[in-house]
């Protein structure tokens, strides 16, 4: 009995450990796909610019977040966009919401408030862009281009594939997350979502 018990057992180690190696290697080649979709850039002239929300600060940007609207601003000052959607809503401890501050700071780069919409009741990149949609239906606006941080693309852009969005990926030329110190953070956390969204589409 004894000797069946431990034979019980080395299998399921067995089994533990390849599962592990699976698990393993699935994240390593999501990594690796999350790397080089970053790489990608479909800018090309389109109707609008869809700038993802991020962080801000005492009713200013993020860092990361006056990245992306740089980027979006670039975008309409060299002809690729004609309107900016600026999305993200009211985060925890702000006043404003991330896409207000968004419009008021391109404002102060230079693009008219009536090239400028802004949506105000997303939470996270999904919402961001289901609500884009919605802003983009109601003035006749048919492609877009998505823009966030390099790493951000391949998971924004899937969502934007599952709304039925004609979009391209334009990521920030420019990053804050310039080391892998940095990087690898932001990497494993879009491991995480990525592979969660993922999953959660086998259910639909």
């Amino acid at each position: 009995m004894k000797m069946e018990n431990n034979s019980i057992s080395r299998k399921i180690k067995r089994l533990v450990a390849i599962l592990l190696a699976v698990i393993l290697g699935y994240c390593l080649l999501t990594a690796g796909s999350i790397i080089s979709f970053s790489e990608k850039d479909e800018t090309r002239p389109a109707d609008a610019a869809i700038v993802l929300g991020a962080s801000v600060y005492d009713n200013s940007p993020s860092p990361v977040f006056c990245e992306r609207i740089n980027h979006a601003v670039d975008l309409y000052n060299n002809g690729y966009v004609e309107t900016i959607i600026m999305t993200g809503g009211v985060g925890e401890g702000n006043i404003r919401s991330e896409a207000d501050i968004a419009r008021e700071y391109a404002e102060q780069q230079g693009v008219p408030a009536e090239s400028i919409y802004i949506e105000e009741n997303s939470g996270i990149t999904d919402e961001n862009l289901r609500n884009a949609k919605s802003i983009m239906k109601e003035h006749n606006l048919d492609t877009a281009l998505i823009v966030s941080d390099p790493l951000h693309m391949k998971r924004a852009m899937l969502y934007a594939h599952d709304h039925e969005m004609k979009a391209y990926s334009s990521p920030t030329p420019t990053s804050l997350y310039r080391s892998w110190k940095t990087k690898l953070p932001f990497l494993a956390r879009e491991v995480f979502y990525y592979t969660g969204y993922r999953l959660v589409r086998l259910f639909r």
